[in-house]
């Protein structure tokens, strides 16, 4: 994926929608208290607190699977995913200058996690399971190497999921994992690390996160069976577990020690508290609150007046300790989004879909306006009348529901509209009818009255034998093309009492998206034989094939209003913008983690959009002039 952006200029990445909370501990607060760090994909974001201003570190070529952040701040560190029996890079990148200080590269298929020792001198790392059944090193952060490594755990013990350093001893860092736990000393002079396995006796536990007590006197240990435990680390014995008679449900993701004896909590049941110290058996305190998704990080920010929390339902809260109540600072979709549109004439705002609902964005901040949900349904296509009035969105169980975007209201469900879920929607400019196409391969005319709100079916077109991917209509309202899995795109004369097939466009492969040029003289089409088609709307004939990827589906197209360029999005993850008349591509936007899903270009060609399987929403700086 990098390789070929390489010898293309780059498209510039101006705000992104998304957390990666799936990534263990991958919310990270900047010593300095002003920035937020965390993954999008395999970017890392670096978010100004005051300003909510976003900064990029790109250079990942897959998914970021682990993040950490010096003690100092002067180091961001970064792992990554990779296919399997290919190593993983571990970037370390300079703050001030938001640079790649370096890359280092020696796991394989995973990162699993990070730890920067107290001093930044050492960086340990964390191998998968596939990195030989998971393994540790450090790496010297001056010169740049590894210092030295060995097996995370014994060959009878299960998977290490979690490291961490001590708080004063550069030497030593702890790791742990299902029936493991160790303690490790660093001998520099013979550039070995030596384990000590700390015994729990008949107790089994999986360890999930790991903490280091002020002083390292202790280390806590989060389980999956929702206690905690506690262990010394200078006698390296087990001291207690606790809560006894109320431990967390659906166990311990995330802990941080306060700057009191206390312990602060993240579960997977949503809950973050306080507990007491391990003196008091971790009894829990009153301050408790739960929120949606499983707490996979916590952050304190400076002493701990403050914390920001992240879940696994892709959210950030923030928290102040004065009133224990969550602040949500980020939202994001936290499944595949399936569909994305402009409103007419309007680039301040869009509107995406996703699992269970529907989210207007405001373009400019990236923040969420307002949601529409549908419990248990996935929304996968949505359209906006041109008066803004209406927003029309089709849904898995084979309905079409209409919303009011400042209200929310569902004013109008047509029931039945397609009998195996709806893939695709158009909307009239006169705002009172619509295109449907559904899962089954049939194409439907709608007449949408308001006041009251109602429907009529016109019209049902049988010729697609298999789903329609994309419903796009003339200007004039005369005419549409579908596409549709069944490797053809069909033209329909819709000026008619009786719509008809006017042209049949086929090709041996899966059509996805279908899109006319403004002039409306040609449509250009993709799909999964990773090549975009130009053919003439009159007669049908195909003029030219682009090769658009050399290795995935091509997903998504949109042509400029000028019609002199179009991006596309493809199951490779990246975005393209290309010439139309030459077929050059000019740029490449490099930032999902995921294949891209929807790609727009904003009315008035502001910025383009692109939303991803990832759940993220990444919206592209405009590049200047056709460059070639």
């Amino acid at each position: 994926m990098v390789e070929e952006a390489v010898n293309k200029p780059v498209l510039e990445l101006q705000n992104a929608i998304g957390f990666g909370g799936t990534v263990p501990n991958g919310l990270k607060v900047h010593p300095n208290r002003q920035s937020l760090i965390y993954p999008i994909g395999c970017t890392v974001v670096v978010r100004d607190l005051a300003t909510n201003k976003q900064e990029f570190l790109s250079g990942h070529s897959n998914t970021i699977s682990a993040v950490a952040v010096s003690k100092s701040g002067k180091y961001i560190a970064s792992g990554q995913i990779t296919h399997m029996g290919f190593k993983a890079d571990i970037i370390v990148w300079d703050f001030e200058t938001l640079s790649m200080y370096c890359k280092l590269t020696l796991h394989m298929v995973k990162i699993q996690d990070l730890a920067f020792s107290t001093n930044d001198k050492y960086l340990v790392s964390l191998g998968g399971e596939d990195d030989s059944g998971g393994s540790v090193v450090v790496w010297n952060l001056e010169t740049k190497e590894a210092i030295c490594g060995a097996p995370a755990q014994v060959p009878s013990a299960g998977v290490t999921h979690c490291v961490t350093c001590f708080n004063e001893d550069d030497m030593k860092f702890a790791t742990g994992g299902k029936d493991t736990l160790r303690i490790w000393q660093l001998d520099l002079p013979n550039r070995k690390i030596r384990p000590t396995d700390i015994s729990t006796g008949q107790t089994k536990r999986v360890i999930r996160c790991l903490t280091v007590a002020h002083g390292d006197g202790m280390l806590y240990c989060g389980t999956t069976t929702g206690d905690i435990m506690s262990v010394f680390t200078t006698t390296f014995k087990m001291q207690t577990f606790g809560p006894e008679k109320h431990p967390f449900s659906l166990g311990i993701c995330s802990l941080e020690q306060l700057p009191t004896e206390e312990i602060l909590v993240g579960a997977g049941d949503g809950t973050v508290a306080v507990v007491q110290g391990p003196n008091k058996r971790f009894k829990r305190t009153s301050k408790c609150v739960k929120v949606k998704g499983a707490i996979t990080s916590i952050s304190l920010r400076g002493k701990g007046h403050q914390f920001f929390v992240g879940t696994d339902k892709c959210e950030i809260y923030k928290f102040n300790f004065g009133d224990f109540k969550p602040e949500l600072v980020e939202t994001c979709h936290h499944g595949p989004v399936t569909d994305l549109v402009f409103p007419t004439n309007c680039p301040e705002l869009y509107v995406t879909s996703s699992k269970e609902d529907i989210r207007i964005w405001d373009a400019n901040s990236a923040r969420e306006l307002r949601r529409f949900t549908v419990p248990n349904m996935e929304c996968t296509s949505v359209c906006i009348t041109g008066d803004g009035h209406l927003i029309v969105s089709g849904w898995t169980d084979g309905r079409i529901r209409l919303f009011l975007p400042e209200s929310g209201e569902c004013v109008h469900t047509i029931g039945e509209a397609h009998n195996l879920g709806v893939t695709a929607l158009a909307v009239f400019s006169d705002n009172r009818h619509l295109v449907s196409g559904g899962k089954e391969g049939d194409v439907r005319l709608w007449r949408i009255s308001k006041r009251p709100y109602a429907s009529k079916l016109l019209h049902d077109l049988h010729e697609h034998k298999a789903a329609v991917t994309c419903v796009t209509l003339k200007k004039d309202d005369s005419e549409c093309v579908t596409s549709s899995t069944d490797g053809t795109c069909i033209i329909w004369d819709l000026n008619v009492d009786k719509p008809f097939r006017r042209q049949m466009l086929r090709l041996n492969t899966l059509f996805n998206n279908v899109t006319y040029h403004p002039e409306e003289h040609q449509v250009i089409a993709a799909g999964t034989d990773r090549k975009i088609s130009y053919w003439e709307s009159a007669d049908g004939s195909l003029i030219r094939e682009l090769d658009a990827s050399s290795t995935g589906a091509i997903n998504a197209l949109d042509v400029s209003s000028c019609g002199s360029f179009f991006v596309s999005g493809s199951e490779d993850k990246l975005v393209k913008v290309w010439t139309y008349d030459r077929g050059v591509t000019t740029h490449i936007g490099v930032g999902h983690s995921a294949p891209v899903a929807k790609v727009k270009i904003s009315p008035g060609h502001n910025c383009i959009v692109s939303v991803g399987m990832d759940g993220s929403i990444i919206r592209w700086k405009m590049p200047g002039g056709d460059e070639e």
